[in-house]
């Protein structure tokens, strides 16, 4: 007998990256920055450790949210925290919708996004990116609760231009999310439209360019009445003192996370080059990692399969439009180095003088 209510007892649920707990792997498989945090935020992360982790934190991370506001130019009001950005599209889905209600998001992306929908017992509306990843004209759902829209997309790399990202904000009945998780490793964001629209919500992480996944900050940008209607509705005490005073470190050493993103962009180039090279076809990636489609003939899954046997961890989706593909994270160059080396072993080189076309 189960006592899980219906919608839950039927969903998959998400399934993460792997993160291996035998021997020693390259990891290009989860995006996470090959280069450590900045060494304040280490420093900062001591101090933090001493008697009073007794105490709950301040509930609402003041502290965090006024560091925040003032790297990004905004007020703290405008700002909220959470246990990684994941914590935060929790909180966002739970506010806005509920059972029956539609949930929208392109299709392939994030899909924790359809989860979220599942778990309100919501309607997920998938609408099918079009071959080169732009939206399509019948993106817009009508009287949808909560629209979703990773900028830039994982796990394509690619980028929906603000101006587009407006025009839909004005169209749409709910509010949009736009999750800009990768957001330092691209040539554009969305924060400006935070005043040009009161139903949209930017989400960021310390996840990626700050070289934070291992403390599980994020934190959303919205006008203040949104932030205080999602005030209401997060745990108790969503962030603790250990990643409170991470944040402020970290933001306070943007010269440190620059001149990483500036390493794995300039290496996000040479894999992507060297890839098509071989024969891949590679989105244009806005992001720490490069979606490599992979050329007639090669099995992306024996791909997969055969350079975690060498130790080597890419992500493979066994899903429509993604299962002929490989994501694989930017690492250091000679993480990258290997990589290639083990994939034209297994491939072969094309030697044609041509590359594939891009989409844009």
């Amino acid at each position: 007998m189960s006592y899980f209510r219906t919608n839950i007892e039927r969903m998959s649920g998400y399934t993460p990256g792997e993160q291996p707990k035998d021997g020693i792997y390259i990891k290009l498989n989860t995006n996470e920055n090959p280069y450590p945090p900045s060494s304040g935020v280490l420093n900062a992360i001591k101090e933090a450790i001493n008697e009073n982790l007794r105490l709950y934190p301040d509930p609402v991370a003041t502290a965090a949210r006024t560091k925040i506001a003032e790297i990004l130019g905004t007020r703290p009001e405008c700002v909220m925290t959470g246990n990684g950005s994941d914590d935060l599209l929790s909180i966002i889905i739970r506010s806005f919708a509920g059972e029956g209600d539609k949930v929208v998001f392109p299709y392939p992306s994030y899909m924790l996004y359809k989860t979220l929908a599942e778990l309100q017992d919501g309607v997920a509306c998938a609408v099918d990116f079009t071959e080169g990843y732009s939206l399509p004209e019948d993106f817009i759902v009508e009287g949808a609760k909560v629209t979703f829209i990773a900028n830039p997309n994982s796990p394509s790399g690619t980028m929906i231009s603000p101006g587009k990202i407006s025009k839909i904000a004005s169209k749409i009945d709910g509010v949009l999310v736009v999750d800009e998780a990768y957001a330092d490793f691209a040539d554009d964001n969305c924060l400006s439209l935070i005043k040009q629209h009161d139903n949209i919500l930017i989400l960021r992480t310390l996840s990626k360019s700050y070289s934070l996944a291992g403390i599980r900050l994020g934190f959303c940008i919205a006008q203040e009445p949104l932030i205080q209607g999602l005030m209401k509705v997060k745990d108790s005490y969503n962030v603790d003192r250990l990643s409170i005073a991470a944040v402020i470190a970290a933001l306070d050493d943007q010269k440190s996370m620059k001149a990483h993103t500036e390493k794995i962009k300039e290496t996000r180039r040479y894999l992507t080059k060297s890839l098509q090279e071989m024969g891949f076809f590679v989105y244009p990636s806005q992001t720490n990692f490069v979606l490599a489609r992979c050329m007639k003939g090669v099995s992306a899954h024996t791909l997969y399969q055969t350079l975690k046997a060498r130790k080597i961890l890419v992500r493979y989706f066994n899903l429509r439009r993604l299962d002929d593909c490989l994501r694989i994270t930017i690492g250091t160059r000679e993480e990258i180095d290997i990589l290639l080396k083990h994939l034209k072993e297994l491939v072969g080189t094309t030697h044609s003088k041509t590359v594939p076309t891009c989409y844009h």
